[in-house]
């Protein structure tokens, strides 16, 4: 298996068109339950210049590679940065665990300066971002029976109880076992199955006790939102409006 943080992405950064200011490890390998068979998906963003966005044509404001590397799948996707803090600002929980991951293969100024800004977004109604997406997971989960999706599921509302509780974004699942006392303990042995392979079988609990534990959670994750001391609303809107000016025009 490829070590995330040992990548050297130095030809990909300079192959690109336009400055990346960022690029870190999300998905599994971010999550704590990689297999061997897992690819790496490096997630970022980019900066256009200013006259891609004031001529005819639509500026290219995402960008995607996928290759191979010693037999592992790399897929790298980032946005330009004013598509990126649209995100932010839009309570998009997954890009504020790009933007945060401790996998960092590639950094800049920006990227810190933008990390610095981050707690500005952060709001009570986040949560609604991770209750949709552990939905959308469970019910891949339920069609097909595998580990990666339930795992992603609990991994989603652990992460948004953690955050309505903490205002911290964790989206380490173990880590998230050891901080919140609601997680079922089942899921570490979950997790070690998963490393096995990416497309593992569930084939214990039963399903039932699954969907007990994961409606559990939800009600933990609403409770959670109800009470949270985060905020309705962000603070940051305007400090990230003259970050991206200043550097799409510095």
């Amino acid at each position: 298996m490829l070590d995330a943080l040992s990548l050297d992405l130095t030809p990909v950064v300079a192959e690109q068109p336009d400055p990346l200011l960022f690029a870190t490890v999300s998905g599994a390998h971010l999550y704590g339950f990689p297999s061997r068979d897992s690819d790496i998906d490096l997630r970022g963003a980019h900066l256009l210049p200013a006259r891609s966005l004031l001529g005819l044509r639509e500026p290219e404001e995402t960008r995607s590679r996928m290759w191979d590397r010693d037999g592992v799948e790399m897929d790298l996707v980032t946005h330009d940065l004013r598509k990126f803090v649209r995100l932010m600002l839009n309570r998009n929980g997954y890009v504020l665990e790009q933007l945060l991951s401790p996998l960092v293969v590639h950094t800049t100024p920006a990227h810190e300066e933008l990390i610095a800004l981050a707690p500005g977004v952060l709001t009570s109604h986040h949560a609604h971002h991770y209750r949709g997406f552990a939905t959308t997971q469970w019910r891949l989960f339920e069609k097909a029976a595998e580990l990666k999706p339930l795992l992603y599921a609990f991994r989603a509302l652990l992460t948004g109880i953690h955050l309505m509780r903490s205002g911290e974004v964790q989206a380490h699942l173990p880590t998230l076992l050891a901080e919140v006392p609601e997680a079922p303990g089942r899921l570490a042995g979950l997790i070690e199955a998963k490393a096995a392979a990416e497309h593992a079988a569930c084939t214990e609990p039963s399903p039932a006790r699954l969907r007990e534990e994961f409606e559990t959670l939800q009600r933990v994750l609403d409770a959670a939102q109800q009470a949270s001391a985060l905020p309705e609303y962000g603070s940051a809107y305007d400090a990230l409006d003259a970050f991206v000016v200043r550097r799409r025009t510095s």
